[in-house]
């Protein structure tokens, strides 16, 4: 049965792949435009000769730093709802406060919080800008609300597979269920679930860049002013800049996670012998002299970005959300239609988006990793293909599209590809880290038994990485579906186009039948990945 399941979804993913590519036109007609070539040239060159006059470096500091401090906030706050989520949708919890009674609780709560976590950030940018207007807490609570529902899920899952014996044992002993998690349960899910925050804040960054495009400032705003004027030299020292910023926070987080024991992102660390002796040894005075650091800047962050939080409980707020709710309800059916084409366009964008994802992140992870790299040219080819996952993924989705569509003609197509170089950049970073944080044992015994390296290769890293390596390229399949609004707001498509279109139209009634449909798919994604990643284990 597992055979014949496996069988199936491999069908279902070439048949899916086959139609995205007709569907897309790769196989009707001209896709390249000749004529921008030359906008290509420029742009490469422009490289070599970024603006660096003093009061133009003042500016970029400033964009940089409100990108930072726009992270540091909502990341500050996903992590907060996402905990108090994460506890509230978790199985564990429920059993221990013993309402069996009540119809599965955890699940109600996870349905709930699906929902902001199926709409991207930039659509809840869009949205509170027509609440708040430009101000600096719509980045902070575009980037809080979608990001804290998506921490929410991973926290559960921490917590479920989370040993539950000193738990059980505090709870048999009569200790309230608050208290025998705050001292068995969080103790020892709190190096992975702190491991995921950092994650979230490399995210974070991204989105901080991405959420500039919509007008919130910040290093992303300045780079499609640069772009959309062609002034290169400007657009290369802002990407600079965002390349230093992404860079330094994912090694400082990969530090960290390291002395904390904790090298996984995404994966629980719960099975690293080595990690556990770590945890267990006296607290680093490197690591609590940087958590106060990490204090530190969240206090400047809130201060740099200035949000205005009142406006929160504000009577205008009050009122324009109660407009927005009055025409929003009902939803425009006559939209079904148009629908069904968009929506095909966005399934179609995300397979080939994950697939182009998938398969060059699993090329160049082998040579990203430390432990595949040391028996290369590690000096050569590590530090080189490490960058190149670094500018693939640090570059906002939109950027690359509006790159691209200087050689493509507009269409899915252009979109796909953005989508593929940024998810590329992630999955291969993603996909190294599995491969350096392999058990080494199997392989070992392979080279004792005398196996030579291809041998080794081909029969311990590929079973031992492979199985992980589906399960993050699934992964991204949800994350890319959400992402296809990024590049439908420059032009390529999808239900997306047609989401910022609403919005800036005030079109409540079609927003929401929009909403529904995006939601729908990506639920649709969720269940056909989850179902995927289950049988292929």
């Amino acid at each position: 049965m597992t055979l014949n399941w496996r069988s199936f979804w491999w069908l279902l993913f070439v048949i899916l792949l086959v139609w995205s590519l007709q569907f897309a036109g790769v196989f009707q007609q001209d896709l390249i435009n000749e004529g921008g070539w030359n906008l290509v040239v420029r742009f490469l060159l422009a490289a070599f000769s970024p603006e660096l006059s003093w009061e133009f470096l003042l500016l970029t500091l400033d964009a940089t730093l409100k990108t930072f401090a726009y992270a540091v906030c909502g990341t500050f706050l996903s992590v907060l709802i996402g905990f108090v989520g994460g506890v509230l949708s978790c199985e564990v919890w429920w059993r221990s406060v013993s309402l069996r009674g009540f119809p599965v609780p955890w699940l109600i709560v996870r349905a709930i919080l699906a929902i902001p976590r199926a709409i991207h950030e930039l659509i809840w940018g869009l949205f509170f800008l027509n609440i708040f207007g430009l101000d600096p807490l719509v980045a902070v609570l575009a980037i809080a609300i979608p990001f804290g529902a998506i921490t929410a899920k991973v926290f559960s899952e921490i917590l479920d597979e989370t040993p539950r014996a000193p738990l059980l044992a505090l709870l048999n002993s009569g200790v309230s269920p608050s208290q025998a998690f705050i001292y068995s349960l969080i103790p020892q899910a709190f190096p992975n679930l702190l491991s995921y925050s950092f994650y979230r804040f490399e995210c974070s960054i991204r989105a901080a860049a991405v959420l500039g495009i919509i007008g919130a400032g910040g290093l992303g705003y300045q780079i499609l002013l640069s772009l959309q004027s062609l002034r290169y030299q400007q657009m290369w020292t802002f990407l600079f800049a965002l390349l230093f910023l992404s860079g330094s926070t994912d090694f400082l987080s990969g530090w960290l996670r390291q002395r904390l024991g904790v090298p996984s992102r995404l994966d629980l660390n719960v099975l690293h012998l080595k990690q556990r002796q770590k945890l267990g040894q006296e607290h680093d005075p490197v690591v609590t002299f940087l958590l106060v650091g990490a204090l530190i800047l969240l206090i400047f962050s809130f201060w740099y970005v200035k949000a205005d939080f009142t406006k929160l409980w504000s009577p205008r707020t009050a009122q324009l959300l109660i407009e927005i709710l009055q025409n929003l309800f009902p939803p425009d059916v006559s939209l079904l239609n148009q629908m069904f084409t968009l929506s095909a366009q966005t399934l179609a964008m995300s397979v080939l988006a994950t697939t182009g994802a998938g398969l060059g992140g699993i090329l160049l992870s082998f040579f990203a990793a430390r432990k595949i790299g040391e028996r290369s040219l590690r000096s050569v080819v590590l530090p080189l293909t490490r960058f190149l996952l670094l500018f693939a993924r640090a570059v906002p989705e939109p950027i690359w599209a509006l790159i691209l569509l200087f050689v493509m003609f507009p269409g899915i197509l252009p979109g796909a590809i953005a989508l593929a170089i940024h998810n590329l950049g992630i999955l291969g970073r993603l996909m190294a880290e599995v491969i350096e944080n392999l058990d080494d044992r199997p392989l070992r015994s392979l080279q004792a038994n005398g196996a030579s390296d291809s041998q080794v290769f081909l029969y311990g890293v590929i079973p031992l990485t492979f199985p992980r390596f589906l399960a993050y390229i699934l992964y991204r399949w949800e994350v890319c579906v959400r992402a296809t609004v990024i590049v439908g707001f420059v032009g390529a498509g999808g239900l997306g186009r047609l989401l910022t279109e609403q919005l800036s139209s005030f079109d409540y009634k079609g927003l929401l039948t929009t909403l529904i449909v995006l939601i729908v798919i990506t639920f649709f994604v969720d269940l056909i990945s989850t179902l995927m990643r289950r049988s292929l284990r």
